[in-house]
């Protein structure tokens, strides 16, 4: 997609980028150093993209105080936890909207032409890949390809692995800790071969390797995941072990182990880096219920990684889960469950905060029923 605007009496144009799927903007005004905050996020909120022409810095110190004016309204008192979520996601979807009309120039080799900008070329291509010429690009979205960049350099630490995983940008890092550990821990039915589906970093078919399954065979739908992945297994040395494809939900055949984390609320995602969390109507949770019984050898086990927390929320109700199991010709064989212990999980102060401190984050043994 390409942006137009006008600059200096000039008609100009550059290639449009927006890993959340913006339109490229209808309206653009060149600005500066000398914008003031206020006038900044009037103009956000009128629907004007601002192109900054002024010091990196700067533009970043202007993004802070849009930022702290579109969060000046309060929570609404009183509101259940679920009307808590809706709300929180609906100012989160308008905190991006507004906080996306700063952009900032990319040059044909992904520099930033401003002052005192940094060096953004290496986190531009490992996002984007090979540039394809000048072109516009939020600076939010540019702070999040940087701070990926820096997760994908220095890696995350995996105890169950004594090793770090490096996440590519749009893909989750294991961050949350507790639900590796369920996997590492979990008595294994079988070391012959297992079904890691929705690999994504590759950390839970790496765990499974390290834990002695002779075959894992990976599958993710976003090439993203699998290069990821594949980046991730070479650098533990476990390629022979761990077979990836690009497939959504289940590779062919049946397996004695059939492993998956899917996202845990049910909700739309706004950007590429969310399909992890939110799950629109908990299409793969569904559908991996419903096609594991016929994914599994007799005796087989199938390990659902999931949170509670869309239960606090209100958003799908334990009963619900129980009866899509059952449906899906399933029965429970056990349950491990773990605390998380995120920052989050300790907050407290509103309801959302309480759902996440009751948050538990479980390991089901599931199969087939007989």
């Amino acid at each position: 997609m390409t942006a137009h605007w006008q600059e200096a009496g000039a008609q100009c144009s550059a290639r449009w980028r927006s890993e959340a799927g913006l339109m490229p903007p209808a309206r653009m005004l060149a600005v500066d150093d000398s914008l003031s905050a206020d006038k900044a996020y009037k103009l956000a909120c009128e629907g004007t993209t601002l192109l900054w022409r002024g010091d990196y810095h700067n533009a970043r110190q202007l993004l802070q105080a849009m930022a702290r004016r579109v969060d000046r309204k309060p929570a609404r008192a009183g509101a259940t936890a679920c009307e808590s979520f809706h709300l929180h996601r609906q100012a989160q979807g308008r905190r991006a909207q507004i906080l996306s009309k700063l952009v900032l120039p990319l040059d044909a080799d992904y520099r930033l032409p401003l002052r005192r900008a940094p060096d953004v070329s290496a986190a531009c291509f490992e996002a984007y890949g090979a540039s394809g010429g000048a072109s516009l690009v939020s600076l939010r979205e540019l702070q999040g390809l940087i701070g990926a960049h820096e997760w994908r350099r220095k890696g995350v630490m995996v105890k169950a692995l004594d090793a770090a995983i490096h996440p590519h940008y749009g893909v989750f890092a294991p961050i949350r800790g507790e639900y590796v550990d369920l996997v590492a821990e979990a008595p294994l039915p079988s070391t012959t071969l297992a079904f890691d589906i929705g690999t994504g970093s590759g950390v839970l078919a790496a765990v499974l390797a390290r834990r002695g399954v002779a075959q894992v065979v990976a599958t993710d739908q976003d090439p993203r995941a699998l290069a990821c992945a594949g980046e991730n297994l070479a650098r533990l040395g476990l390629t022979q072990q761990v077979t990836l494809l690009e497939a959504d939900l289940f590779p062919a055949g049946r397996a004695p182990l059939v492993v998956c984390n899917p996202p845990w609320l049910p909700a739309k995602p706004v950007s590429a880096i969310e399909y992890a969390v939110y799950d629109p109507d908990s299409r793969m949770l569904r559908g991996f219920l419903a096609g594991l019984a016929d994914h599994l050898t007799p005796g087989g086990e199938g390990w659902l990684i999931i949170s509670d927390l869309a239960e606090h929320l209100g958003l799908r109700s334990r009963e619900t889960l129980l009866e899509w199991i059952a449906a899906a010709n399933l029965t429970v064989l056990g349950r491990l469950d773990v605390k998380p212990t995120h920052k989050k999980a300790l907050a407290s102060g509103d309801t959302l905060a309480a759902a996440r401190a009751a948050e538990v984050t479980s390991l089901w043994r599931l199969g087939a029923a007989i």
